[in-house]
């Protein structure tokens, strides 16, 4: 049986894993294709063609081809109505997109040197010092999080699970499986666990990768 919705990037990435776990949470079939380093390049003229940035994941629907994994999560919650995921209402939605937002520019800008270095062995991300300083970033991006949990005592754009609980969730994750100092945020612990009650989390989040 042909699924309406392709995926195109391999299942260990964090960015498609957003799109995986958000798939689960509306109950909507897919087929994936491994794309990324060690399958399929993306740099190859054929996948170029789809996404010129050579990044995944990208889907492939029958409204075309889109790319950038929060628009995916976005889309899909929106493309089948579910508005616990993504609210219709513009502040409500607004709240849910500024989190997402924050997530793909501040938090993953500020982990990107440390997490390279210290889980990937990127030769050309070793420095020590330079480690040190995004750890010490990463961690400052953390508290502010800490601190907007606090408010929500629940979510992070307030009482309901959202697409940005998605996107935040693997990033936490990430956090938290990467060998490095890091400080007591007893607001993101509680809401790890409460993330880990969700059967789509245990399969594409807490899952034994970063």
């Amino acid at each position: 049986m042909e699924h309406a919705l392709k995926i195109l990037g391999k299942a260990s990435s964090i960015n498609v894993r957003k799109v995986l776990w958000t798939c689960d949470e509306l109950g909507v079939s897919y087929e994936r294709e491994d794309w990324g380093s060690g399958f399929a390049s993306t740099h190859s003229p054929e996948f170029l063609r789809l996404n010129p940035n050579a990044q995944v994941p990208v889907i492939i629907d029958d409204a075309g081809v889109l790319w950038e994994s929060n628009t995916i999560c976005r889309y899909l919650a929106g493309k089948h109505h579910n508005i616990e995921l993504l609210p219709t209402e513009p502040a409500a939605r607004a709240r849910v997109e500024q989190w997402m937002d924050w997530q793909a520019t501040e938090l993953n800008r500020s982990w990107r040197y440390a997490f390279t270095g210290l889980v990937r062995r990127d030769p050309e991300c070793l420095d020590p010092h330079l480690i040190a300083t995004g750890v010490r970033g990463w961690n400052q991006k953390m508290a502010i999080l800490e601190q907007q949990l606090k408010a929500t005592g629940a979510y992070v754009a307030g009482p309901h699970f959202t697409v940005a609980d998605i996107v935040i969730g693997l990033s936490i994750n990430r956090w938290l499986m990467t060998p490095m100092d890091r400080p007591d945020l007893p607001a993101v612990d509680e809401y790890f666990q409460r993330l880990a009650q969700r059967p789509g989390f245990l399969k594409h989040g807490c899952n034994g990768l970063p």
